[in-house]
């Protein structure tokens, strides 16, 4: 999906391009740790089973493929701004729609789950569209949120590591919209859409020295430079020593996690 400022910038236009040859390798660096979090957390809702279920930003399409071939769900509509990555999986039970959320026209339907992971967090439009896909769901359903979460080291301000990830989030936002900073308030959020049942939990998966995680987050600092020196907080020797300390044995960090959120429309 994609996130827009004021300047005009786009995921997956000014950064993290679909067609960057290491691209599906990042993303699904992050799937093998968060998958496992989000298929939990909607296999305890009882999703899935003869539903039609609606994925926002589905990616490489591994949450679409558990939906479907585990899950049991009778249909998956799986919704991105590129869905060329996602085609091995078109077939009986998968919709592909290649299209922005934002698009006033958009109509699918009505869904069993909503389910949306770091996508809400790149559009600055993310109260707007929380109130929309409330909207898409049928009496039962379950809209589930998750996206990123920082709980910084209060004692750490200067390190390459955290020096790093404040530049990155400092770029990010100026470069295509992206805001974490009220993430917390999705339950409440959700509340205020009508829908009940809400609650809500915070995972910091494990940010073990070159595992996936931290794979996730060297790419995407080496392929952000330009954006990360242009913050004025690092250079490229900063940015050299956090992703060598990524791979280090003496990683000792807590690194950002993610936060779902989830309601039931009564």
């Amino acid at each position: 999906m994609t996130g827009t400022t004021a300047s005009g910038g786009h995921y997956g236009e000014d950064l993290f391009e679909p067609e960057h040859p290491q691209e599906a390798e990042r993303i699904d660096a992050a799937a093998l740790v968060y998958d496992p979090v989000t298929t939990g957390r909607l296999r305890a809702l009882g999703s899935g089973p003869g539903g039609r279920c609606l994925e926002v930003g589905a990616g490489t399409g591994t949450v679409v493929r558990w939906l479907l071939e585990e899950a049991g769900a009778a249909e998956v509509v799986a919704l991105d701004r590129d869905t060329g990555g996602l085609k091995s999986l078109a077939g009986p039970g998968v919709r592909l729609v290649t299209t922005d959320l934002r698009d006033e026209n958009l109509d699918l339907g009505t869904f069993d789950l909503i389910h949306a992971r770091f996508v809400l967090m790149h559009l600055p439009e993310r109260r707007q569209l929380v109130s929309r896909l409330a909207r898409w769901l049928n009496p039962g359903g379950w809209l589930v949120l998750g996206d990123a979460v920082e709980v910084p080291n209060p004692l750490d301000s200067s390190s390459a590591y955290r020096r790093t990830m404040d530049a990155m989030w400092q770029a990010l936002r100026t470069t295509i919209g992206t805001d974490i900073s009220d993430i917390p308030a999705y339950p409440r959020f959700l509340r205020e859409e009508g829908l009940q049942n809400v609650a809500c939990e915070l995972v910091c998966p494990p940010l073990v020295a070159d595992g996936p995680l931290a794979r996730f987050w060297s790419e995407t600092w080496d392929r952000m430079r330009p954006a990360l020196e242009e913050t004025g907080r690092v250079d490229s020797a900063v940015i050299d020593e956090a992703m060598a300390y990524l791979a280090s044995p003496r990683l000792a960090e807590l690194g950002p996690g993610m936060m779902i959120a989830w309601g039931q429309r009564p």
